[in-house]
């Protein structure tokens, strides 16, 4: 069997927020990632052409994009959604992931995985939704619409951290809403493109996305302006109560508005 081409990454540093152990969180920490791609086709048929070969930025990219995506407790997830982002383009056939932690012992610890394309690869474009903030019943377009829920009207506990419980709150919120529309719920980045892609509405659940995102306050609104910038959304409508006012958007927000009859 004759061995593919392959291009690769190697002894790429970053430094990021990862990891399960609440000692972890807000200290972040040297990763290093090593990247390894078979191609689909050989090097040697790209004719010294730059389009026709997988470029070197598509993992950088990918490392960046996963990053950015959520904060991780688990190299392996983050690993996944590396390879994912990597095998969406056609001209990688497979993928060998190996990240390390390099600040939790003297020497270092990690992961690698190997991963063959079709297996789960992320589609490689996917359409701009909409996103819609459902603080009363409305008709559904038909196009898929990302949906995010107002708070729900139950008292909250008074003690604890107030935020992590409002956003818990809200994925509850989240949860019965997707329940009563019969649609999906996603609480990463990944569900979310995915049904994009596949022409599906969904209902998203905070909390994963957000959590550690701490200048970020756990108000409906605002994390309704904060995932239509995220996702890039083609508009941002709110289906408010008769009466209340449209908020305001954020400094720098300069995608569409508007407020459904």
């Amino acid at each position: 069997m004759t061995q593919a081409d392959r291009i690769h990454l190697r002894d790429y540093l970053v430094s990021a927020d990862i990891g399960a152990f609440q000692s972890e969180r807000g200290h972040p920490q040297r990763l290093r990632f090593n990247l390894t791609v078979d191609l689909a086709r050989p090097a040697s048929g790209a004719q010294d052409h730059v389009d026709d070969i997988l470029s070197y930025d598509v993992l950088t990219q990918a490392i960046t994009a996963g990053l950015a995506d959520q904060r991780y407790n688990l190299l392996e997830t983050l690993a996944e959604k590396i390879a994912d982002e990597v095998l969406s383009h056609p001209a990688a056939a497979r993928i060998e992931v190996g990240i390390e932690k390099l600040d939790r012992v003297p020497g270092a610890l990690g992961i690698t995985i190997i991963r063959n394309a079709g297996r789960a690869a992320a589609p490689a474009s996917v359409a701009r939704p909409a996103l819609l903030f459902m603080g009363r019943p409305v008709t559904l377009p038909d196009a898929p619409v990302v949906i995010l829920p107002d708070a729900p009207a139950l008292p909250l506990p008074s003690d604890g951290d107030q935020r992590r419980i409002a956003l818990l709150a809200l994925d509850q919120a989240a949860w019965a809403m997707a329940g009563r529309l019969g649609l999906d719920i996603a609480d990463t980045r990944t569900e979310i493109d995915w049904s994009i892609a596949a022409g599906r509405s969904l209902v998203w659940a905070p909390y994963r996305m957000t959590a550690d995102e701490t200048d970020l306050p756990a108000d409906p609104h605002a994390l309704a302006f904060w995932l239509a910038h995220r996702l890039n959304a083609a508009r941002l409508d709110f289906a408010l109560p008769g009466g209340a006012d449209l908020p305001p958007a954020p400094p720098g927000f300069n995608l569409p508005i508007t407020r459904l009859p």
